[in-house]
């Protein structure tokens, strides 16, 4: 059984609101283990490539319904360990599709790293991103529905975190900051899930 309505024809073209409910639904396999890794990520690319109702169908047609809030990323398992991107004098991101460790060490010294979440898949629920900014900046993009929670100690420096130091669903995704902000600062912008364009 799928999660889409008669009044849905197979035709009809999908919309954003139905890529995120058949993200939900993958998410939720992945955690609980109905989907390996990698079936995770072949699905997810089907989504992107899925122009109408009837080709998101059979993506989930095999699952159970998810229960989470549209737009979290997904969190996969037996995934641990620390991950640490350092920049002096230069810049690094990390955007796209890719794994997030339980912890995330950023060192930005006179440079900038830019983090975006938003097709990312997290280690766990709530990951810790510890940062060190010597007149650096970290600029984040999560998705709507993760909340962001500030523990960093700023000195001449500090954290915007826009709409996500407001998010209040326990439930939700949290990315914990922590480290020190010296003459540095964090930038956090929530914006709707990345598309991609089928070739």
């Amino acid at each position: 059984m799928n999660r889409y309505s008669p009044s849905q024809p197979g035709h009809v073209r999908a919309s954003d609101a139905d890529r995120d409910r058949v993200f939900d639904v993958l998410r939720e396999a992945l955690a609980e283990g109905r989907l390996t890794p990698v079936e995770h990520t072949e699905r997810v690319d089907a989504v992107y490539t899925a122009k109408t109702i009837g080709e998101l169908a059979p993506i989930t047609s095999d699952l159970p319904g998810g229960r989470a809030a549209p737009g979290h990323p997904a969190i996969s398992v037996g995934v641990e360990g620390t991950d640490t991107i350092t920049t002096i004098m230069s810049g690094a991101e990390r955007t796209g599709r890719w794994v997030v460790a339980p912890r995330l060490v950023v060192n930005s010294v006179l440079g900038g790293v830019e983090l975006d979440f938003r097709e990312a898949v997290l280690a766990q629920r709530e990951i810790t991103v510890q940062l060190m900014c010597l007149l650096g900046g970290v600029r984040m993009v999560v998705p709507e529905g993760v909340r962001v929670e500030n523990a960093a100690a700023a000195i001449l420096g500090g954290a915007e975190l826009g709409g996500a130091g407001a998010v209040d669903d326990p439930g939700a995704p949290t990315i914990r900051l922590t480290g020190m902000l010296l003459l540095g600062g964090v930038e956090v912008k929530v914006k709707r899930r990345k598309r991609r364009r089928s070739g």
